[in-house]
C-alpha cells in the first residue's frame, strides 16, 4: 500500500445492534435515565425539510466518551463505539481486521444492553434479549493529509478501500472490486458513501444525516432478521398444532388457546413489522431517499420483507385451517346431538317412557 492517502482526521463507527424487548416506553426511559441524554435528532445539513424525522425519535445515552446507546420504541438497542481514525489506508486495514466480529466489544455490548434495560426496568415491555446481534463499521474520514479526489478513491485506491470494507489482506480480484464499489452514492464533488455488507467508508465533512441513515438501516436489518426467526419458530409451532389436532381421535375436542396464541404471534409480528419499517421519514429528501434505498437493496431488506410477508400470510392460512377445524368439528357434534335427541324421541315412547 505505497503512497495510499493518509487520513488527518475521522471516526471509526463500530454499531451492535440488538432486540431487547417488544417495546420501550422511551419517555419513561428518559425519566429513569440520571446520565446524558438526549433525543436523536437528523441534521439537516443538505436541505432536508425539517419533517424528516424519526417518529418517535430514538433515545440517545452517552454513558462514557466515545461510547453511545440508542433505544428505539419498538424493542431495539443499538450500541456505538465511536474511535478516532487516523493514518495511511493499512491502518485501517488493521483497524478492519482487529475489529472485525471483535469478541471482546461483543461481549461488552451485551453487557451494556443488560444493565441498561435492569435500569430502566418498567420502561421495557416483555425485555427478552435475542441470541443474535447485528454488527457493522463506518469509516467516516473528514480529511486526508493531502487532497485526494473522489475520482482516486474509486479508481487508484479501489483495491485498497475493498481490503478495509472486508476485513481481507488479500489483493482482491477485479469483481470483488467491483462488488464493493457497486453501492456507492455521492452529493457533491468531495463526498461519497460506499456501502458494504460488512462496512461502509464515508468521505464527508459534514456525515451526520448519512451516518444517522446508515445506523437505522443496521437497526432495521437486524429487526427483520429476529421477525423472520420468530416468525419461523411460530409457524414450526403453529404446524405442530395444526397436525396434532388432524390426528386426535377424539372430534369434538377443541382448545382455543392454539387460535390466541396464534393469534397474538400474528399481532405481535405485525406491530414490530410496521413499527421498524414506519419509524424513520424519508420523504422530502432525494439524496437520503436515494441513500437509503441502496443501502436496502445491499442489504437485502427488500428480501426479507418479502420472506416476512409470505411467513405471516402461512401463518394466517393455519389460524384459518384451526379455525374450520374446529367449527366443522363444532358442527358435527351439534349434528350428532340432535340425532341422539331424534332417537330418544323415538325409542322413549316404545318403551313406554313418557
Amino acid at each position: 500500500m505505497d503512497n495510499s492517502p493518509s487520513v488527518r482526521s475521522g471516526t471509526c463507527h463500530s454499531i451492535f445492534v440488538y432486540d431487547a424487548a417488544f417495546s420501550i416506553d422511551l419517555n419513561e426511559a428518559e425519566r429513569r435515565i440520571t446520565s446524558f441524554k438526549q433525543r436523536e435528532k437528523i441534521r439537516h445539513k443538505r436541505r432536508a425539510p425539517k419533517y424528516f424525522e424519526y417518529s418517535p425519535a430514538p433515545l440517545k445515552v452517552s454513558q462514557e466518551p466515545g461510547v453511545e446507546l440508542v433505544l428505539y420504541d419498538f424493542g431495539a438497542v443499538s450500541v456505538i463505539y465511536r474511535m478516532p481514525l487516523g493514518g495511511d489506508f493499512a491502518s485501517l486495514l488493521s483497524l478492519s481486521e482487529e475489529l472485525y466480529e471483535n469478541e471482546r466489544l461483543l461481549g461488552e455490548s451485551r453487557k451494556r444492553v443488560e444493565e441498561f434495560l435492569q435500569l430502566i426496568g418498567p420502561a421495557v415491555s416483555k425485555p427478552n434479549l435475542s441470541s443474535f446481534v447485528e454488527d457493522y463499521l463506518i469509516f467516516q474520514i473528514e480529511a486526508f493529509d493531502s487532497p485526494v479526489s473522489i475520482d482516486d478513491l474509486t479508481t487508484r485506491y479501489a483495491s485498497e478501500i475493498t481490503k478495509i470494507l472486508r476485513a481481507e489482506s488479500r489483493e482482491p480480484s477485479k469483481d470483488e472490486v467491483s462488488d464493493a464499489f457497486s453501492q456507492r452514492i455521492s452529493y457533491g464533488t468531495d463526498d461519497i458513501a460506499i456501502v458494504d455488507w460488512n462496512a461502509a467508508l464515508v468521505v464527508d465533512k459534514e456525515p451526520d444525516d448519512v451516518l444517522t441513515v446508515l445506523e437505522f438501516a443496521n437497526v432495521e436489518l437486524l429487526e427483520m432478521r429476529f421477525l423472520d426467526q420468530r416468525l419461523d419458530d411460530a409457524l414450526g409451532s403453529a404446524y405442530e398444532r395444526l397436525s396434532k389436532r388432524a390426528r386426535r381421535w377424539f372430534p369434538f375436542g377443541s382448545d382455543p388457546s392454539d387460535l390466541r396464541d396464534i393469534s397474538q404471534w400474528q399481532v405481535d409480528s405485525a406491530i414490530l413489522f410496521e413499527g421498524v419499517n414506519n419509524a424513520l421519514k424519508l420523504l422530502g429528501d432525494q439524496y437520503l431517499a436515494r441513500l437509503y434505498r441502496m443501502i436496502a437493496q445491499r442489504f437485502h431488506l427488500q428480501d426479507w420483507d418479502g420472506s416476512i410477508f409470505r411467513k405471516l400470510e402461512t401463518l394466517q392460512s393455519i389460524y384459518q385451517k384451526i379455525s374450520d377445524q374446529i367449527v366443522s368439528r363444532r358442527m358435527e357434534a351439534l349434528e350428532w346431538i340432535i340425532i341422539v335427541l331424534f332417537v330418544v324421541s323415538i325409542v322413549l315412547p316404545v318403551l313406554g317412557i313418557k
